[in-house]
């Protein structure tokens, strides 16, 4: 289940152009630094490979899978290289059901109360409220007065260590985080000092 990787850190770590040949790398300074959610975007170079690497390296408690999901049949190429995973920019529900009948958790994106609703009757296993940017804390507070109660609500889009607090305080349940993390520029140094800034962020959150 989804909640099993999010108890410990609910952060996902979008690898958004990360190569293959760096992709261990990055994964192991994430997981060094508490992360257990990885996902390595379809739009990425070779990102089949990527998400392959990752599954056989990383422990077997780190998630590992691909966004940027547009299509049903890219769901089976997650499947058949090790990903558990599947994250999408909008809410599809061939791509939600493809996901659920390989038994993969899914993650599709919404926007609106009308996209949320529609997914979680199509079987996602949360939703991902993007672009964060566009819906901000005060509009999550009054998603949250509808949803039910379980509902695991993710924003992604423009998190940042310094502005997860009023999204945790309207209620949202961990976070997707993209170029704030990772970057292909960055150093694998880097990327372990920002993932760090990032757990510690949230562990101040959960202990105030």
């Amino acid at each position: 289940m989804l909640s099993d990787y999010l108890s410990e850190l609910p952060l996902i770590a979008i690898l958004r152009g990360v190569r293959p040949e760096n992709v261990e790398a990055v994964g192991h300074a994430l997981v060094e630094a508490g992360f257990r959610i990885i996902e390595v975007p379809l739009n990425s170079p070779d990102p089949f490979r990527s998400i392959e690497r990752l599954a056989k390296s990383m422990p077997g408690n780190v998630l590992v899978g691909a966004g940027t999901v547009l299509d049903p049949e890219q769901v089976n190429g997650i499947r058949d290289v090790g990903g558990k995973l599947i994250v999408m920019p909008h809410a599809d529900p061939a791509v939600i059901k493809r996901a659920k009948e390989q038994e993969l958790i899914c993650t599709p994106g919404v926007a609106t109360p009308t996209e949320a609703f529609a997914a979680l009757k199509a079987g996602a296993d949360a939703i991902k409220i993007f672009p964060a940017e566009a819906v901000p804390p005060a509009v999550v507070k009054a998603w949250r007065a509808v949803l039910p109660k379980d509902t695991v609500v993710v924003p992604v889009g423009g998190i940042k260590p310094d502005n997860m607090k009023p999204y945790v305080e309207a209620g949202a349940n961990g976070f997707g985080l993209g170029s704030a993390l990772f970057t292909p520029a960055m150093s694998v140094e880097e990327i372990g000092r920002k993932a760090r800034d990032f757990a510690a962020a949230w562990q101040a959150l959960r202990a105030g």
